[in-house]
């Protein structure tokens, strides 16, 4: 073997001439060296009569960075078996199969550009200079080869939906109405805790399809173990035993109707402006909403607390009896949600509810009370995550995986596509191509 056949790297046949075309780019003159080249692929006995010389050009990946031209030089045989339907056959490689204008190794890594660094199908058969079919069996083929064929199991499973696209009817003449082709949700199933990423979708949000797909999973996947759902995705009430669901109280109409109070062309500011709101220019309040003190454990925890007995960015008593941006209540909304992850018992999880409640009482907003009945309804799911520590970030965080995937590529027509890309493009950490360090003296994991 010489140093050009090493340096080609395509096992089965060695290099025997080199030559550069108008554009300095190599062509090399193969011929075949294995052994097992010229046993008939139908019964598999070895030929000793040649019928005559074939030539073939495969097309391959750049080597060096320059676009290699391939001439395989390979023999014709004749099947010396009586029984075998063949009656000659051509040299074939595992890398180069019989009646293949590419190799192997060409096809495997269009489809691993579409699966692991998330390229779309267009570009990545732009970059390998092939069409759009051969990418997509190609990236089908190394889908099946990586995706693991058994559903791993889930201690916390996660749940949530996910728009793809408009929906498509089509016309039944036997019932004389129109079905569901192509709906236009898709609810998706993640591994909240395990890593594992995408565990599966299934097409349309009705509790038939989403308990169906559970049921056909193993037992311990979603039986076992604990179920979150988004707070939107309403008809999974009586499959889920321990729901949980967020509200935000940082936004909403109260911050937007005090910046508006609080203009500078409306007058003097009419509300009491806290000393830990951040001044804008030439002393003005800035405008937007109110920002927290002590969001959830920050900087501020650590000071001390002041002579006056009031914690790091609890108001005084004065502030909260004049309330009218509902501040006191966010400040008490997100000291009960910072009890998760320290495994609060009933009596501090009690106490920071009420304190809430009364808060929203006696600020007298009717945006705060309707906060207050919000968290009220919600306060199982609410009280689910405090005590668990778990939520549906992951879920979120892998439905926007899943829409700028699809962004990217202009949307899809296929939902069967759909749902294959979305599942190899969450669990590219999980099978180790999000995890590589970057070079240099401060790589970090990208």
């Amino acid at each position: 073997m010489n140093d050009t056949t090493r340096l080609l790297g395509l096992a089965g046949v060695e290099v025997i001439g080199v030559e550069l075309d108008a554009d300095d780019n190599p062509m090399l003159a193969l011929v075949t060296v294995d052994e097992q080249a010229n046993c008939c692929p139908g019964c598999g006995v070895r030929s000793e009569n040649p019928h005559g010389w074939v030539r073939t050009r495969p097309r391959d990946l750049p080597v060096a960075g320059r676009r290699t031209a391939l001439t395989w030089t390979k023999r014709r045989w004749k099947c010396q078996n009586p029984g075998c339907p063949r009656r000659t056959f051509t040299e074939s490689l595992p890398q180069i199969p019989p009646r293949s204008r590419l190799t192997g190794r060409l096809r495997a890594s269009a489809g691993v550009a579409v699966a692991d660094p998330g390229r779309t199908v267009l570009q990545a058969a732009r970059d390998h200079e092939v069409s759009w079919p051969v990418v997509q069996a190609a990236f089908v083929e190394h889908a099946a080869a990586v995706l693991p064929e058994v559903t791993p199991e889930a201690e916390c499973l996660g749940i949530d939906e996910t728009r793809r696209g408009r929906a498509k009817y089509r016309l039944n003449e036997a019932e004389d109405g129109w079905e569901v082709v192509a709906d236009r949700w898709h609810v998706g199933f993640v591994d909240l805790r395990g890593g594992a990423g995408l565990l599966g979708q299934v097409e349309g949000r009705t509790a038939a399809s989403v308990s169906a797909w559970i049921d056909a999973q193993e037992p311990g996947v979603a039986r076992r173990g604990r179920v979150r759902r988004d707070r939107h995705v309403h008809h999974l009430q009586s499959r889920c035993p321990c729901l949980t669901a967020e509200r935000h109280a940082g936004g909403g109409p109260v911050p937007r109707r005090a910046a508006g109070q609080c203009s500078a062309h409306r007058g003097p500011a009419p509300c009491h402006r806290p000393a830990t709101w951040p001044p804008g220019p030439q002393g003005k309040p800035r405008m937007g909403t109110v920002q927290s003190a002590d969001p959830l454990g920050g900087a501020d925890a650590r000071q001390p607390a002041r002579p006056d007995g009031r914690g790091p960015g609890e108001p005084a008593a004065e502030d909260r009896r004049t309330d009218p941006c509902g501040r006191n209540c966010k400040e008490d909304l997100m000291d009960l949600l910072s009890l998760t992850h320290t495994d609060p018992d009933r009596t501090t999880i009690a106490d920071k509810l009420f304190r809430f409640y009364a808060a929203c009482a006696e600020s007298g907003l009717v945006e705060m009370e309707r906060l207050a009945t919000t968290v009220e309804t919600w306060w199982p799911q609410i009280e689910a995550a405090i005590r668990t520590g778990m939520n549906n970030a992951g879920s979120e965080g892998t439905n926007r995986v899943i829409k700028t995937d699809a962004r990217a590529a202009f949307g899809y027509r296929n939902p069967a596509n759909q749902r294959l890309r979305a599942r190899c493009t969450t669990t590219r950490r999980s099978r180790g191509h999000l995890s590589t360090r970057t070079s240099g003296r401060h790589g970090q994991l990208r």
